[in-house]
């Protein structure tokens, strides 16, 4: 169904314009991007500040260090390579596991020495880098996600995203992956987005593709039932990331790791605005409370804020599958 600019308005919907005119334009110092912009500068800042983020395991910043990929490697059950300045979920390669010198994705799907040295050397050259510029490549310990939500994702690992504006967390969403998105947590690639409720850290309402959703597309687990444990000290590292970076409008993004608990994957100078959607809600009124606040709460002041005044009531409802889909799911699992 289609709208108009005036039903999004009214909704508190705010655009890319409004977006990068009002708020990141006049919170965040464009000086301050390379400490985000740059995965392997947040991961040092973060350590830091006591963050905790994925072990690192090594880099590699030259051609010539493409070869001993392997060699920094060996011995790990799994890990990931991701492009340091990198954005999207583009160029993160996720291995599962490593039998006998091949390298195997959450999908099943087999690489050998050489498909990691190409990856690597394609993230050097800027592939997949911001403005295509030269890059490095890091490598990281793999997640061991909370089995909590092994019935919510697919061949890979939910993380939450949560919108920080002056400090205060206004919104946020768990990012789920699925066989559409390749085990990536990315909307656009196909990935559910379930919104969350602040106070909470309940499930309100999910989608994919920009349509509603209720259920897992590949799990077909219902969505009602999600809820984050440990929402408060998620929603805590979520804030404290403003005085890390001094940026006023801020996307974070973490996850909860079985070991570790919460971990800070990477930040955002210019998070997305399809956290509106699995949130069924604009951002604006919220934004427009916030810049009403006087300056100097501290993080926990202003955690307590945000779950005090946006919480809200879930719009999912489990779903039952058909008969036919349920027999399909039975045959499946066994």
């Amino acid at each position: 169904m289609w709208t108009t600019p005036g039903k999004l308005r009214a909704k508190g919907i705010i655009g890319m314009n409004r977006r990068n005119i009002r708020y990141i334009g006049r919170y965040n110092d464009r000086h301050l991007y390379p400490l985000v912009d740059d995965k392997l500068k947040t991961k040092l800042l973060a350590h830091e500040y006591g963050i905790t983020t994925p072990a690192l395991i090594g880099t590699v910043a030259t051609q010539f260090g493409v070869k001993h990929i392997t060699d920094m490697i060996a011995g790990l059950s799994g890990f990931v390579i991701k492009p340091a300045k990198g954005s999207g979920g583009k160029g993160i390669l996720v291995i599962e596991r490593v039998e006998d010198n091949v390298y195997i994705k959450p999908s099943g799907a087999r690489l050998e020495r050489v498909d990691l040295e190409r990856h690597v050397s394609n993230i050097l050259s800027g592939l997949y880098s911001l403005g295509g510029t030269p890059d490095v490549a890091v490598v990281e310990a793999l997640i061991n996600f909370d089995e909590t939500f092994a019935e919510y994702t697919y061949e890979g690992v939910p993380d939450i995203r949560v919108i920080v504006f002056k400090g205060y967390p206004v919104m946020a969403m768990m990012r789920l992956s699925t066989a559409a998105s390749d085990g990536k947590a990315n909307l656009h690639q196909g990935a559910v987005g379930v919104g969350v409720d602040i106070a909470s850290g309940t499930a309100l309402r999910g989608v994919q593709f920009d349509r509603p959703r209720t259920d897992h597309p590949d799990t077909r687990h219902e969505l009602a039932s999600l809820r984050i444990p440990g929402w408060e000290t998620l929603l805590t590292l979520a804030a404290s990331c403003y005085e890390m970076t001094g940026l006023g409008y801020l996307g974070t993004d973490m996850v909860l790791d079985r070991e570790h608990g919460p971990m800070l994957l990477e930040l955002n100078a210019r998070p997305g605005l399809a956290i509106q959607m699995a949130n069924g809600e604009g951002l604006r009124p919220r934004l427009d409370l916030i810049e009403r606040q006087a300056e100097g709460a501290d993080v926990a002041a202003r955690v307590a804020f945000a779950q005090q005044h946006f919480a809200r009531s879930g719009e999912l409802q489990p779903t039952p599958l058909p008969q036919s889909e349920r027999l399909a799911a039975d045959v499946q699992d066994t």
